[in-house]
């Protein structure tokens, strides 16, 4: 039972930095995988995630005429719904310059990607969370949108990327001539700072971010949200772990009081017990360890099966992580134990109670 009890607290410590790990890279992976040299933003943005920008579509002709500049794509993000059969569905939608491939889907990992403007690319999660597959119909509003392609890398846990033309996302919205940013594309050789501060001169209230400073600030602003609560809920299941494993270990030195009294009269070093509960105590933590290993992996592709969205992302330093937090709760738990020990005395034997 305290084997079992371990594995269970090892499984959820496992499953919340993997949720953690599934979220983080989610969230971000769309960014890190953009080709752009370039994100143009209204002035007071900095993030995609959890910020709105509106800019002028027609400011792509001031900035592609600028020396350095090879070309600028419009990207337009809307969070609205997917009707499906079973109803509305909330999305992310972002619509782009399909022709440019600049803001699409970072990976597709089934079917192609939109090559219409009646096509949609849908993220997997999406897609198997509410049974669609490739050639289903799906509707945005009125417009009806064929899925040719599903895409990987794109799952923010409580939120999915689903992508279409920017031509349908000015449909979506009923509304023409602005987009959320622009994605700009530099030529060989060209300065991205000296490139940056030139837009910024030539068109007003706007931003721009290399994409490596741009990737900082949404990891920044993804790490500032929910995501913190998984690793408090990880550190109190550690604290139940070391609370259960200490209780477990004191009782087993209560009832074996006897035992360790005989021990001592029977001239026993001074270490010889404290080391049997310490042996025991990483006994008990290394095999609900293993246990707990064992099961997760099985339980995880059960869990994507009952909730597709849950993005679960693990790692071998995850496993080191755990491995060595549960030797370091092992080591801890025998302490108060141990202190028990010193209130056994070898005269003890000879009690016959």
């Amino acid at each position: 039972m305290t084997v079992s009890g371990v594995a269970l607290c090892v499984i959820l410590i496992h499953f919340l930095l993997g949720i953690y790990k599934g979220v983080a890279d989610g969230s971000v992976e769309y960014i890190r995988s953009s080709k752009t040299d370039l994100w143009i933003m209204q002035k007071h943005t900095t993030n995609i995630l959890r910020s709105t920008s509106i800019i002028r579509n027609n400011q792509r002709g001031e900035i592609e005429e600028l020396p350095g500049v090879a070309y600028a794509s419009p990207l337009l993000f809307i969070i609205g719904s997917v009707n499906v059969s079973d109803g509305p569905k909330t999305a992310y939608i972002i619509g782009y310059d399909s022709e440019k491939n600049l803001g699409g889907p970072p990976s597709i990992h089934q079917g192609r990607g939109i090559q219409a403007d009646n096509e949609i690319v849908l993220d997997r999660s999406f897609a198997a969370k509410y049974q669609l597959d490739l050639g289903d119909i799906v509707r945005i509003k009125q417009h009806k949108l064929t899925v040719v392609g599903l895409s990987s890398g794109t799952n923010m846990f409580v939120l999915q990327y689903v992508f279409v033309t920017l031509t349908e996302a000015f449909k979506i919205i009923n509304f023409g001539g602005i987009v959320s940013c622009l994605q700009v594309k530099l030529k060989p050789g060209a300065n991205q700072y000296q490139v940056a501060r030139s837009i910024e001169h030539k068109v007003p209230d706007v931003v721009v971010y290399g994409q490596e400073t741009f990737l900082k600030n949404n990891i920044e602003e993804m790490e500032s949200g929910v995501l913190p609560m998984l690793f408090v809920i990880a550190l109190i299941g550690s604290v139940v772990l070391t609370a259960i494993l200490s209780l477990i270990l004191s009782i087993n030195v209560l009832e074996r009081r006897k035992d360790y009294a005989v021990m001592k009269a029977l001239g026993a070093p001074q270490d010889f017990v404290p080391k049997l509960v310490i042996i025991q105590s990483f006994v008990l933590s290394i095999s609900g360890l293993m246990l707990g290993m064992l099961v997760f992996f099985p339980l995880m592709k059960v869990v994507e099966k009952i909730a597709p969205e849950v993005s679960v992302s693990t790692s071998i330093y995850h496993v080191i992580i755990i491995s060595l937090g549960v030797m370091f709760i092992s080591l801890i738990s025998s302490l108060y134990p141990i202190s028990k020990l010193k209130q056994i005395y070898p005269m003890e034997v000879f009690n016959e109670k």
